[in-house]
């Protein structure tokens, strides 16, 4: 393996010049960093990782905390665009990724102990179920710097998308389209949840159109089979909703099978609307009205926080940045209203 010394002794210069130049000292003259940098090139030398977490007390490598329910993992499609906007700002930065679990090697150890372990610089809690889990809350207590995504936790900078505005945004336009029966299958309970399932409460109140809580259930969310049976109900009321929204745009698909089965064609017999915005829902047919959150940049304004607390530059009052989405008209909800 070649080292320092190596270039060093290959550049008649000596250890420490070759230390500037590769970390651009500004006593070292330019001439002399294009020699080491092309000779370090030419011998394939590469940076010890280990050597340089002690000089800069820095690893360059970031913990994602990734739990969800459904266990769908990277399959969640969601999460994965996230985690996708996350990792390409992160790389771009310099940083690597690790994801941060219970077990290693069969070794049982917190999430805290984990990010020690890895010695990480900080981490994204990005997907967790419950954000009052003993675990998680020991390493939101801890002094390992770290950004929520969609949940606020004291004394951290968060990242959020604005789903009050996605859940009236939705149901603002399926009443437009003329609808009164609106039903909605919420998905499992979470912070998320409320919030949009509050909002779609006080958006029909604010229309003055009538909530059916017969036409509000709880499903899961990404569970297409749980959507299925719960809008399979819906559909074989005595008087059934005339559209519903589903918990997202994958358990959409069961909700729409169930339809399918009963002999019900969407939206001529019933309109259908999901929530996220997937790559999936624009090729189904009839395409999904749904309301699409920008997933890229809710994960690459999650990299751009945990890095600025990294580098000590978020200010004592962290702040919640709140990532607007788009609505989604589709073809899946009729127009009623004859205009």
């Amino acid at each position: 393996m070649v080292s320092i010394k190596d270039i060093a002794s290959a550049c008649g210069v000596s250890i420490a010049t070759v230390s500037k130049a590769l970390n651009d000292h500004r006593d070292v003259s330019g001439s002399t960093k294009a020699l080491i940098r092309e000779t370090a090139k030419k011998m394939g030398y590469l940076p010890n990782s280990q050597a340089r977490a002690l000089k800069t007390n820095r690893t360059y490598n970031l913990g994602v905390l990734f739990v969800e329910r459904a266990s769908s993992g990277l399959t969640h499609s969601h999460f994965a665009a996230v985690l996708n906007g996350f990792k390409n700002e992160a790389e771009a930065n310099g940083y690597d990724i690790t994801f941060i679990n219970q077990n290693i090697s069969g070794n049982t150890m917190t999430y805290y102990e984990h990010c020690i372990f890895r010695g990480v610089d900080g981490v994204v809690v990005a997907c967790v179920d419950d954000f009052e889990d003993e675990g998680v809350a020991e390493l939101l207590n801890s002094s390992v710097p770290a950004v929520t995504i969609d949940y606020v936790s004291k004394g951290r900078p968060a990242v959020v998308s604005d789903n009050a505005q996605g859940m009236k945004s939705l149901t603002e336009y399926i009443c437009r389209m003329g609808h009164r029966k609106i039903a909605y299958i919420y998905g499992d309970t979470s912070k998320v949840t409320s919030i949009r399932l509050e909002s779609f409460r006080n958006t029909l109140k604010s229309l003055n159109i009538d909530i059916n809580e017969k036409y509000i259930v709880q499903g899961k969310y990404h569970d297409p089979e749980t959507t299925e049976t719960l809008t399979r109900r819906l559909a074989e009321l005595d008087d059934p909703p005339t559209c519903i929204i589903m918990p997202d745009d994958f358990a959409a698909l069961g909700g729409m099978t169930a339809l399918e089965k009963l002999g019900m064609s969407v939206p001529d017999d019933i309109s259908v609307a999901g929530y996220d915005g997937i790559t999936l829902s624009h090729f189904l047919h009839p395409r999904l009205t749904t309301y699409q959150q920008d997933t890229g940049k809710i994960g690459a304004e999650a990299a751009v926080q945990l890095i600025s607390m990294i580098k000590k530059e978020i200010p004592a009052d962290p702040p919640v940045v709140t990532v607007s989405g788009c609505l989604i008209k589709g073809s899946s909800v009729k127009n009623l209203a004859g205009e």
